[in-house]
């Protein structure tokens, strides 16, 4: 007897006065599980107790509790029955199935890769149970080798429903993500639910370990296997081992699919496909009397002590002596005159199968598919070879245009049915001759955004340059002013702001606005060149003289050298005023009234004087002066009055 067992105090126990305990069977994180005799019933039975520490928490003896009434639910030969849950005294429990034999993690443990067949009968069971667990609204939770259990009689069922919860309360999150990190689905690691396609994403990992010996990720810390399990894909088992058929391939892949809607939708799914594989591969699951699996044995003592393998075979001689007896000459006779006939057997079977293998070849290649032709590979060709290869094997080629992008104009792209297709002679073959980019009709782009513009462009299948040009102008910030398509096979752009005809893959260049720029006219010089810098415009300045506009303050823009749109980094010249331009007023003292008005008016002045002096003869007159005086400067067209008087004076 091991210490432990010694130090066990549960072993020799009457519980609840009906369960003697007899010796300890396994033990986890939530319970211990003993073997005990139901003295009522009197039969043995397994007893799982909850572990003493936890019994106080309310939540674990829900979850305990929760076991029994969802195992409890379930009737199926492949799932371990629950008898009875009680509490006697401090010890919670549960009265479960008794099944003399080993888990699914001790048999790989002892083989450490399982063959193909054993697999398929391993997996055939656990997802039978998991079927009617799924049929019934319950999610295991915790599917890993350590809950299927095999028994001596070769049945195998899955257990410890501990975790289970049912489908439409499937969020778990903290100390509730309990499942064992090595078959945790990537929605638990993610998003901290579950549902029956979890269950299956477990099966997939299960199924994975037993085709290869280990599992699919590997870490020192938990976290990292739970990180593979979120980013990468699960391999193919037969890159460790060979010898796993590609149907076992596609199935493990198919339950471990990242996305839970990729996956089968439940056991029964999984298990109808594995069916399908069961039959395409020609293997039927073992049945009882012919599984092979390892027992435990218990000493006198009740204890458990070790592991043994027990091979149970319904067709195998119960006595091995019996083989060994001598043999007397009748016996001899019969032998040979059995084999005589067996041999004769034999070789009408031989000559049977050889007439029917003639037959068969006769019509595989005279009315079977032996007599059918495959089509030739003509892509690539022009239509006049592809016609002759086509035609040479038998066939009848039909010309049909179909527009591409990749293939140049005139060449075959393919053939429908397609190549390598066994067909009939005299088969019509249409052969499809690239005729190039598709044509395309592009309506107006001006006034469109330039998101839906590309996006427009996009459907139609041409490219849209990732530059556009920037320009400013009277729309609104964002909306297409002009295009350009640029044809792929090069060419001169076209012009295609109001639409225009193109071809699938050519490039558009879109011209889109920034809106419009400041007015500067009537500002400084200093205010107009800050507006224009925030729109990323350079300035220059050009000075004249303006009777109109103040001095300092902008009378006009220059024009963009090149013509066209402003752009950013252009440069605009301001046209900046000097205030109006001054005369000198000439000296005119001495001259007649007129000689005096006429060189005022050449110098750009409007002559005035006292009308007194009008009438009189100009030749009797004489300038004195003028106001303003001689050397004053003023603008053209100012009024100089002449000081006059009487030249006889």
């Amino acid at each position: 007897m091991t210490t432990n067992q010694q130090a066990d105090p549960l072993i020799g126990r009457l519980v609840d006065g009906r369960y003697r305990v007899r010796a300890r069977i396994a033990r986890g994180g939530m319970a211990t599980v003993y073997v005990a005799t139901d003295l009522r019933l009197e039969r043995r039975i397994a007893l799982k107790v909850m572990h003493g520490h936890l019994s106080d928490d309310s939540v674990f003896q829900s979850r305990f509790i929760q076991e029994a009434r969802a195992a409890a639910r379930l009737a199926d030969p492949h799932v371990v029955n629950v008898f009875d849950q009680g509490q006697d005294g401090e010890l919670a429990y549960l009265v479960m199935e008794y099944l003399p034999g080993i888990t699914l993690r001790e048999l790989l443990r002892e083989q450490k890769r399982l063959s193909v067949p054993q697999t398929i009968s391993i997996m055939d069971a656990i997802l039978s149970g998991l079927a009617a667990a799924h049929k019934a609204g319950i999610v295991h939770r915790d599917v890993k080798p350590e809950n299927v259990l095999l028994a001596e009689d070769g049945r195998i069922k899955i257990g410890d429903f501990g975790l289970a919860r049912a489908t439409t309360a499937n969020t778990a999150t903290g100390q509730q993500l309990l499942g064992t990190i090595a078959y945790l689905a990537p929605e638990l690691v993610t998003r901290g639910t579950a549902d029956a396609r979890s269950d299956i994403y477990a099966l997939g990992i299960m199924l994975y370990e037993m085709l290869v010996g280990e599992q699919p990720y590997k870490g020192e810390q938990p976290m990292q296997i739970a990180f593979q399990h979120a980013t990468e894909s699960v391999p193919r088992p037969s890159v460790r081992n060979p010898g796993v058929p590609e149907q076992l391939d596609e199935l493990v892949l198919w339950s471990t699919e990242k996305s839970p809607d990729d996956r089968p939708d439940d056991a029964q799914q999984m298990l109808d496909r594995l069916r399908e594989v069961e039959r395409q591969l020609g293997i039927s699951p073992a049945s009882t009397s012919k599984m092979t699996v390892p027992m435990r044995t218990h000493s006198d003592s009740g204890d458990l002590t070790k592991v043994m393998p027990a091979t149970m075979v319904a067709d195998e001689p119960a006595d091995e002596t019996a083989a060994q007896q001598p043999i007397d000459n009748a016996t001899l006779l019969r032998r040979k005159t059995s084999k005589r006939r067996a041999r004769g057997a034999f070789l009408l079977a031989l000559v049977l199968l050889l007439a029917v293998l003639a037959g068969g070849v006769g019509w595989w290649f005279g009315s079977g598919p032996g007599s059918l032709v495959a089509v030739p590979a003509v892509a690539g060709l022009d239509y006049d070879q592809a016609a002759a290869a086509l035609s040479e094997e038998g066939f009848v080629p039909v010309r049909a245009e179909e527009s591409s992008v990749e293939i140049e104009p005139g060449l075959t792209i393919r053939t429908d049915p397609a190549e390598g297709e066994r067909l009939d002679g005299g088969t019509e073959v249409t052969v499809f001759v690239s005729s190039g980019p598709a044509p395309r009709s592009i309506e107006a782009l001006n006034g469109r955004t330039a998101d839906d513009a590309r996006a427009y462009l996009a459907e139609l299948g041409l490219t849209v340059s990732d530059d556009d040009l920037l320009l400013y102008s009277g729309a609104d910030v964002g909306i297409v002013i002009n295009a350009d398509v640029v044809p792929r096979g090069g060419g001169d752009a076209i012009a295609c702001g109001e639409g225009c005809d193109a071809f699938e893959a050519d490039s558009v260049n879109l011209v889109v606005s920034l809106g419009g720029l400041p007015d500067v006219v009537g500002m400084t010089a200093s205010e107009a060149a800050n507006a224009l810098g925030e729109k990323q415009i350079d300035t220059n300045t050009i000075e004249e003289y303006n009777n109109d506009v103040d001095q300092g303050r902008v009378i006009r823009t220059g024009e963009r050298d090149g013509g066209g749109n402003w752009r950013p980094g252009d440069t605009m010249t301001l046209v900046v005023s000097l205030g109006p331009q001054l005369f000198e007023v000439p000296s005119v003292a001495g001259m007649t009234r007129d000689e005096a008005a006429q060189a005022l008016r050449d110098a750009g002045f409007e002559p005035t004087w006292n009308v007194l002096w009008t009438p009189f003869p100009n030749a009797l007159t004489e300038v004195s002066g003028t106001d303003p005086s001689a050397g004053a400067m003023r603008r053209a067209g100012s009024e100089v009055t002449l000081l006059i008087r009487s030249s006889g004076l």
